[in-house]
């Protein structure tokens, strides 16, 4: 049973680890964020209390390293740096490893980042050593509450101690660690009463807090808390009204009677943020505001964990996949069904099909619904990828990303991230120029690499362009030639963009003159290519000298269950997936001879088709019928028709892997089983195009 709870341990960090990592990099960008630094502090906060509590002290010891230094960092003692941030990415790795590698050496790392971490801390304020030892044990209440979405009330709390509460010993961060422990907690200092240098008593407390605590506790276990401190603070705690949306801070500011409903609603008219027209009035001073935005922080921050957590629910992925499979054995039973209801002609039994049918397929679409997930889990990676690699080779570069609401199939969301990271890594290293080379150019010494995702029909686009130099045909051409990849007799200006780009994804492909550790050894983009191949997709490639580079890949939206043609030739039955069929056409054997003549092209729809019998390519035999049918389909972004014997019809698809025996089958991605038993192959529709062109440039070669 612990097993059990250690795995959803570890699950949960993975996802706090994650976003950790885009906390830190938004902090990086914009500094004086107090938001994200309460988000990376809480992270840190769960994950070493998570961690002590279901036995891994060595994360929980390590966290609280980090945990300590941000708890600096969100109380102004520290301000965000570079090496910071550096040194709090690389603990998040470390964290990482030791949750997914529970063997690996990684101890001198570790001592080596805590001995950075202190002197972070020193150099920067000339502070004391970081405190070692976890104080995991003490959070096991937080964490409770933190999974708490029910009968939960927040308070407003404002704690103002008394000059002398230093005289008896209290030590006002230990009343706040307590609150900590009763729910979720934010907390700002307020700094405007503390005095001149010269005439500070050290000995004396001139700060204040303003706190809010979300907690099913109780006002009375909030009291308990400062019991011992009653006769030495001003302690005023007041619930906030739990509201379906977030407060405005001008309604935050009205509840805490700092300003009226009539001044807010004056001020309100003018266009300007109502905290600094409020400063500039001085009906509030800027202490007050960053209060109220703190306060709608943590409410709008425990709206939506409640609201994730009554709508949605944790489900291993291998139980997701056994569902899909159930459903795909249930769509082949229902072809199996409808077949022999066709075959008995029985009304009752015909109805029930029809009925069982629709079932099947409203089961079918939920199921694969519940598959698709959202790409941004998948863009949010390659920021950290972007800021590691510009800093390496001395660049400067943002990564813009939209459409990461954009939804895809999980497994093909998993193959992506590869590809993609070939990509990236390629327009970092050879699109993006230098700073120095842009500024001589004319253009930001910030380069841009942006990575977008949008549906079309039955695929996702995603598309990553960048605004460096842009890829140069000669230089590709000179390599491919050097390569043995084309013949030299092939003169440049014969060959279209396409034609030249493409070669980039040929193996053993590089135009870098030095291997380094990111590029050179020829491997990338082949990747690229093979893996979107395997997913049934393409990629496009744009380019322009000087401007950029923008390369597209074209996805389906899941592998799992399609809408299929179901064509027969011969006595062997194909699936063209339905998405990418444009049409069909019949036609005579005796026109198709007449054509082939010359080259294998008809005119469809008032434009020259290219078309290729699967009949030879497949080397099937048996007796041509006089009338074939061409179905035609949009294969690496042109049309091509394919002849067969007959189009039978659609059908739901549900694919089967090739076994290890057929891999190697070109122009075939997968298998299907009918509803009388009988296999049926997918066509790789783009494999099988590629295929064709070789074969018309054999044939017009030997004529």
């Amino acid at each position: 049973m612990i097993d059990k709870f250690k795995d959803a341990f570890k699950e949960e960090a993975a996802e706090l680890l994650g976003t950790l990592e885009d906390q830190l990099l938004a902090l990086e960008q914009d500094p004086n964020n107090h938001e994200t630094i309460s988000a990376i502090f809480r992270a840190m906060h769960t994950i070493k209390g998570s961690a002590a509590m279901f036995g891994f002290d060595e994360i929980s010891r390590f966290t609280h390293q980090v945990e300590n230094v941000f708890d600096m960092l969100r109380n102004g003692l520290i301000p965000v740096s570079k090496p910071l941030i550096d040194a709090t990415l690389r603990a998040r790795d470390i964290i990482n490893t030791m949750l997914t590698e529970p063997d690996a050496d990684i101890m001198q790392e570790m001592i080596l980042l805590e001995k950075e971490f202190n002197a972070l801390a020193n150099t920067e304020k000339g502070s004391a050593p970081i405190e070692q030892g976890p104080t995991g044990e003490s959070q096991k209440m937080e964490r409770e509450q933190d999974a708490k979405t029910e009968g939960l009330l927040t308070y407003r709390i404002h704690f103002a101690p008394k000059p002398e509460l230093f005289k008896n010993g209290t030590n006002p961060f230990r009343l706040i660690d307590e609150l900590y422990e009763l729910g979720p907690l934010s907390v700002i200092a307020l700094k405007q009463s503390i005095p001149l240098l010269s005439k500070l008593d050290p000995e004396s407390c001139f700060l204040a807090w303003d706190l809010n605590l979300t907690t099913d506790k109780g006002i009375d276990a909030i009291k308990d808390v400062f019991i011992f401190v009653e006769d030495l603070a001003r302690i005023e705690i007041q619930p906030i009204e739990q509201v379906d949306e977030v407060k405005r801070i001008g309604e935050i500011l009205v509840d805490r009677g700092i300003a009226s409903p009539e001044v807010i609603e004056h001020i309100e008219r003018d266009k300007r943020k109502i905290g600094e027209l409020l400063v500039e009035k001085k009906i509030a001073n800027p202490e007050d505001i960053q209060s109220a935005l703190v306060e709608q922080e943590h409410v709008k921050q425990l709206k939506e964990r409640q609201d994730i957590s009554s709508s949605t629910i944790r489900v291993p992925s291998n139980r997701l996949d056994a569902l899909v499979d159930l459903v795909g054995e249930l769509v082949t039973l229902q072809a199996r069904l409808a077949r022999t209801a066709a075959s008995l002609q029985e009304g009752g039994l015909t109805a029930i099909s029809e009925q069982f049918e629709r079932l099947v397929s409203q089961l079918r679409d939920t199921t694969m619904g519940i598959r698709m997930l959202p790409i941004g889990t998948t863009f949010n990676r390659f920021r950290r990828l972007v800021r590691d690699l510009s800093s390496e080779l001395g660049k400067e570069i943002d990564l813009i990303t939209d459409g990461e609401e954009t939804e895809l199939d999980k497994t093909v969301i998993e193959k992506l991230t590869d590809p993609l990271v070939h990509i990236i890594r390629n327009s970092v290293d050879h699109g993006i120029e230098v700073p120095e080379e842009r500024e001589r150019k004319g253009k930001p010494r910030r380069g841009t690499i942006s990575l977008s995702a949008l549906h079309s029909g039955a695929y996702v686009l995603i598309r990553v362009s960048d605004d460096g130099a842009g890829m140069n045909r000669e230089r590709i051409y000179a390599k491919a030639v050097e390569k043995g990849l084309i013949s030299d007799t092939i003169p440049l200006a014969s060959l279209s963009d396409q034609d030249i780009f493409q070669l980039v994804f040929a193996p053993g492909f590089s135009t870098a003159t030095n291997v380094t550790s990111v590029s050179g050894r020829g491997v990338g983009m082949d990747v690229v290519k093979r893996q979107i191949d395997s997913l049934g997709g393409s990629v496009l490639v744009e380019s322009s000298p000087g401007k950029g580079t923008n390369i597209t890949l074209k996805i389906p939206l899941t592998l799992a269950i399609i809408d299929g043609l179901l064509v027969r030739i011969g006595n062997e039955l194909y699936v063209i997936p339905l998405s990418v069929v444009d049409g069909c056409v019949e036609i005579k054997r005796d026109e198709l001879q007449l054509m082939q003549k010359s080259r294998s092209l008809l005119t469809y729809r008032q434009r020259v088709l290219p078309y290729v019998a699967l009949r030879d390519l497949f080397k099937v035999p048996g007796a041509v019928p006089p009338i074939e049918q061409i179905v035609v389909v949009n294969a690496m972004d042109s049309p091509v028709g394919f002849v067969v014997d007959q189009v039978i019809g659609d059908y739901q698809t549900v694919i089967k892997p090739l076994g290890i025996l057929f891999k190697k089958n070109d122009g075939i991605s997968g298998a299907t089983i009918l509803g009388d038993g009988t296999v049926a192959l997918i066509v790789d529709v783009n494999r099988l195009a590629s295929l064709a062109q070789l074969q018309e440039a054999r044939k017009v070669k030997s004529n």
